[in-house]
């Protein structure tokens, strides 16, 4: 096992990011074991995913494709380069800024993530469902410079609480030929586009340092309060060289194609990051709908899929009325997947689901397993590259066929950003991931349940108290509490336990408001998809709200 490399002089020039990374004795051991692990201490994550791609004489291939759009790695380069050059000239960004992120998965979203990369700055994606309050909170936490936003999302930009320095670098890409002359300059509603078309198709990448910050992606807490997640180059490129390379086995012929945005770290490195670090092509699709994934892998021949179990076990009775013969691979995160679903998967398309799981904190799948190493109800076995066990209630490693918490180390590893709970993640160097599994004697990992009170529906981490926050600010509300209830189709749903106020009555209509007025105030897939009217809550008796109760009920 080898040290963490040492750091190199940063190329920031705000140093944001450095000084609110988490000291280095709350840090996870790193291990770059792996030969193709040794990174320079100089890296430019973008330089070697897209540069390098040109060198290699592959400018012609594809490399996006969307809804409107089909970009070679020519045009992408040069797209990318354009978008750089207005980051650090119009809008006057310097190495190190923060830039929030937002836009469906199109190839000018995936542009705009690169460029930020390529120009020294740090991108901070945002769902595209957050609403304005949910952004704020990202937002301030991150301290962002600029805002990148698709016109179509613009709505919720314009209604957040951001800086006046971030309001006046708030740019918006994808909008209609209609837009006025006085929203073609720089500042406040300029539009990217315009912008772009004055600046040259070359820009020589910032020469950052290979543990350079450049990427903030915020999960969910329990409690509903964002961590953010801080993201070396090297990490970029470290996890584009374990699980594709060793699981996947990626060329580039390959089509990759799937659901999750590409403001989800899966999504980023599913359907960005993994296909340019081979030459192959991805298709960003807008629309996300079973139908239309099975239409889009008809359609562009993809070969590998990325998405979750729920849009597998919808798929898997569609799948005959399709031409799906391109489909070598399908890969399955984000939530657990149920021996039901793998198995009507493989019934309907002959292909053995890739089953994986990672965590924002670790940026990307560090357990799996293909072909012939898929064992039945197993997630599978620590990539190359990554090392896991099973700890016990004192932090202490423990056997095969015991239930504990999962730890796991490896090139990638938890850094929150200016947050306490970094204590509660790292122990003893390992990174708690917050699953319970078990490990059997071939070192095969079984999923058993969560450790904590997150919800996982559809693969979308929901914190139970941020939903109940919500509902709170419903004049009807009196008190809920939130669980996750076990759900077939989606994994686990949202349900919400409320105690009227006594003017109110229970009734269908009002649950459906409820659902609607939360919908309004956070994002739309966090709402409370059952409702359940309570005369009262159960509680300890010092008031704590007994959540293991209201899961038996």
């Amino acid at each position: 096992m080898k040290p963490t490399p040492a750091s190199s002089a940063s190329a920031h020039t705000d140093p944001f990011a450095r000084d609110h990374l988490p000291p280095a004795g709350l840090w996870p051991e790193l291990c770059f074991d792996l030969p193709e692990l040794q990174f320079p201490a100089r890296l430019n994550c973008v330089a070697e995913l897209l540069d390098a791609a040109l060198a290699r004489g592959i400018g012609s291939h594809v490399a996006l494709r969307g809804e409107h759009d089909s970009w070679t790695y020519t045009q992408l380069h040069a797209q990318v380069n354009r978008i750089a050059h207005v980051l650090r000239g119009p809008l006057g960004l310097e190495a190190g800024h923060r830039v929030l992120l937002r836009g469906a998965n199109t190839p000018m979203m995936a542009a705009c993530i690169l460029a930020v990369l390529k120009a020294g700055c740090i991108a901070v994606p945002s769902m595209p469902l957050l609403r304005a309050r949910e952004l704020a909170v990202i937002a301030a936490k991150a301290e962002v410079n600029a805002v990148l936003c698709a016109d179509n999302l613009r709505g919720e930009v314009e209604a957040m609480d951001l800086s006046p320095a971030a309001r006046q670098r708030t740019v918006y890409f994808g909008a209609s030929a209609g837009v006025s002359a006085d929203e073609r300059i720089a500042g406040t509603g300029a539009l990217l586009e315009t912008l772009m078309a004055a600046q040259p198709a070359h820009f020589t990448a910032v020469d950052t340092a290979a543990d350079d910050v450049c990427l903030i992606s915020f999960t969910s807490g329990t409690t509903g309060i964002p961590k953010g997640t801080m993201h070396f180059h090297r990490d970029v490129l470290a996890i584009c060289d374990c699980f594709p390379r060793s699981v996947l086995a990626t060329q580039a012929d390959d089509i990759f194609i799937g659901t999750p945005p590409l403001a989800f770290t899966f999504g980023l490195g599913g359907l960005l990051l993994f296909p340019l670090r081979v030459g192959a092509s991805a298709v960003l699709l807008e629309r996300l709908t079973p139908e239309a994934l099975l239409v889009a892998i008809q359609t562009y021949r993809a070969s590998i899929c990325f998405t979750a179990p729920t849009f597998y076990r919808q798929m898997a009775p569609l799948f005959a009325s399709y031409d799906l013969a391109s489909l070598k691979k399908s890969v399955s995160a984000g939530e657990a997947l149920p021996v039901a679903t793998r198995e009507s998967w493989r019934q309907a398309s002959g292909l053995t689901m890739i089953d994986g799981i990672g965590a924002t904190e670790m940026l990307h799948i560090f357990i799996s397993a293909a072909g012939d190493q898929v064992r039945a109800g197993a997630t599978g076995k620590p990539i190359p590259g990554y090392q896991a066990c099973i700890l016990d209630q004192h932090g202490q490693p423990v056997g095969p066929g015991v239930i504990g918490r999962l730890a796991v180390k490896g090139p990638t590893g938890c850094r929150y950003l200016a947050d306490a709970r970094q204590r509660d993640y790292v122990c003893n160097g390992w990174n708690l991931t917050g699953d319970a599994y078990e490990m059997d004697a071939e070192g095969y990992f079984y999923y058993r349940s969560r450790t904590d009170d997150m919800i996982i529906s559809a693969g979308y981490n929901i914190a139970g108290p941020e939903v109940e926050d919500a509902l709170l600010r419903h004049p009807a509300v009196a008190e809920c509490g939130v669980i996750g209830r076990a759900d077939e189709e989606r994994g686990q749903i949202v349900e919400a336990h409320i105690v009227l106020k006594p003017d109110y009555q229970a009734s269908p209509e009002l649950a459906l408001q409820l659902q609607e007025f939360v919908k309004a105030q956070i994002a739309p897939y966090k709402y409370p998809r059952a409702i359940r009217f309570l005369a009262a809550l159960p509680r300890t008796e010092t008031g704590k709200l007994q959540r293991f109760k209201l899961r038996t009920e």
